[in-house]
């Protein structure tokens, strides 16, 4: 009906003209599908019916879906890192142990932005957090400010696209779902699932790969032009068994909580929401640790959850090796004694998250985590819930088969839709939050996608790899805001948006490269099914 499809293409007009203008993007999305809602069953272009189904959408998409619980709990488990000061020492450590090399100033600010991405892969703190602390250094030391400024906003966004990632957890639950429509649509009734697990591992080499493009550019302008990333002389000290036991103090706990987490996905140990719960009582055990020094006993704070550390990775160690089930007929007298030692670790774990939670709480750090928490996580579901009666009523427009025969129209077949899709992606990158693209455009075009043979897992990975650089492109790139409001007054706008050109156009030739050998997103994934 030609009504209903000009409703359909005006609902997407309207839509982002009124989040240029600045309006809540959830409630933005809820109140255009309800004004349009309205005015097509006036004209008889919309059928009532499909608000109906709203609330059981809401039930099904939201209230019982278990992988949306990661959510909360990976932002808590980032929130509470960012807060125990782990990004400080890390970037000490790291600043010391590679400034003495051309641009090492800035390949510690890389590589302590991945180690952060995989322990926190919250874009905002990773950002300001290091211009806080790196930015002054490095224009101390005569770096430039566009190579300074525009290694820590790239090295920022490195948590979107490294796992663990609340981009890939909502990527996966989107993407999920429209490849289970689509293998319904073509008559098979019982597909394979597309897990967040199956993303996680998809995007682990990609992400890798990133960083190690942003290295190579920054070691390539220290090499080309010296003046604008020159070495730090190394102080006296740095060097010795000391110095290597205060770069593996740094070290040691976040890679530790980095294996725990991603390792028990990957190996196939935990879900994504147990691996999340694990990395959040992980980040409340190193929280109180760090912590500990403000107890009145603070040694024996330390050895409290010292055990409670120890108590959880062996727990982890044991469900891999050893059958834990509860309610077998047939449980030998090792696996018996297996089980109880498991009851133990995990009250000794129990216990020692307790008394961290409660330093914490005393500290008032809790406090602040917990507040930061809701707020991000009520923001990510109330756009989810938004998102979702406007995907509900675009498709009662007809949207969704407009969208498809769009798709399948463009030359070049499943290469030629799949570009489109990808350009559109990016250039409303420039406009709109990665949350509003994934819950808004992914559930539209990825269906017509799947359709035309489109692996889930590499298209996956290729969003993630698009979404990345919304976060660099002017003019509402979160990043450069990020840095904008803790850079030196010195340090320009103008300068913090040519800083991050260069690291745009190695995000693109990441996402051409992942396009190009669809293996380095499928490889991975394809090995663990095998």
């Amino acid at each position: 009906m030609l009504l209903a499809e000009i409703f359909a293409i005006t609902m997407i007009v309207v839509t982002i003209a009124a989040l240029l203008r600045g309006f809540p993007v959830a409630f933005t999305l809820a109140g255009v599908a309800l004004i349009f809602a309205g005015a097509g069953v006036l004209t008889g272009a919309f059928e009532p019916a499909f608000l109906r189904a709203f609330p059981q959408r809401i039930y099904g998409a939201v209230m019982t879906n278990e992988l949306l619980i990661a959510v909360p709990l990976f932002v808590f488990m980032g929130v509470m890192l960012e807060k125990s000061r782990i990004a400080e020492e890390l970037l000490e450590a790291m600043g010391k142990l590679f400034g003495p090399m051309p641009g090492g100033l800035g390949v510690s600010v890389i590589l302590v932005g991945a180690l952060l991405a995989a322990s926190t892969g919250i874009v905002g703190a990773t950002v300001v957090t290091m211009g806080l602390l790196s930015l002054p250094t490095m224009l101390k030391r005569g770096y430039a400010p566009e190579l300074a400024t525009g290694s820590i906003t790239a090295s920022g966004t490195l948590g979107q696209i490294i796992p663990p990632s609340i981009v890939l957890i909502l990527l996966g639950d989107q993407i999920s779902n429209a490849y289970q429509n689509a293998q319904r649509q073509l008559g098979n009734f019982a597909p394979e699932p597309v897990s967040v697990g199956d993303l996680f591992a998809g995007a682990l080499i990609p992400g890798l790969m990133m960083v190690g493009l942003y290295i190579l550019y920054v070691m390539f302008v220290a090499f080309t032009r010296p003046s604008k990333a020159p070495p730090v002389p190394r102080e006296r000290g740095q060097s010795g068994p000391a110095f290597v036991a205060e770069i593996l103090k740094a070290l040691a706990p976040p890679l530790i909580l980095i294996v725990a987490v991603l390792g028990s996905i990957l190996a196939g140990l935990a879900t994504a929401t147990e691996a999340a719960a694990l990395g959040a009582l992980g980040a409340t055990l190193l929280a109180g640790f760090r912590n500990a020094g403000e107890a009145d006993n603070p040694a024996f704070g330390r050895w409290a959850i010292g055990l409670g550390a120890l108590a959880l990775i062996l727990l982890i160690l044991m469900g891999a090796f050893l059958d834990l089930r509860l309610g077998r007929a047939d449980v030998s007298a090792g696996e018996a004694a297996a089980t109880t030692l498991a009851y133990v670790l995990s009250a000794l774990a129990v216990l020692s998250a307790l008394w961290s939670g409660m330093r914490l709480l005393s500290g008032g750090k809790l406090g602040e985590v917990s507040r930061s928490t809701a707020e991000i996580s009520a923001m990510v579901f109330i756009i989810l819930i938004g998102a979702t009666l406007f995907s509900l009523v675009f498709r009662g427009f007809g949207g969704d088969e407009m969208v498809s025969q769009f798709l399948t129209g463009i030359p070049g077949g499943q290469w030629g839709a799949l570009i489109a899709v990808m350009a559109m992606m990016f250039v409303l990158g420039f406009f709109l939050d990665f949350i509003e693209i994934t819950f808004v455009v992914v559930p539209i075009v990825a269906p017509s996608l799947f359709m035309m043979g489109v692996d889930p897992v590499w298209l996956g990975v290729l969003m993630a790899l698009n979404l990345q650089t919304s976060f660099l492109t002017p003019p509402f790139g979160f990043a450069l805001f990020y840095l904008r409001g803790v850079a030196p007054p010195e340090v320009t706008t103008a300068q913090i948006y040519r800083g991050a050109i260069p690291f745009v156009i190695l995000q693109l030739l990441a996402l051409a490269l992942v396009a190009a050998v669809p293996a380095t997103a499928t490889w991975l994934p394809n090995l663990m099914a095998g």
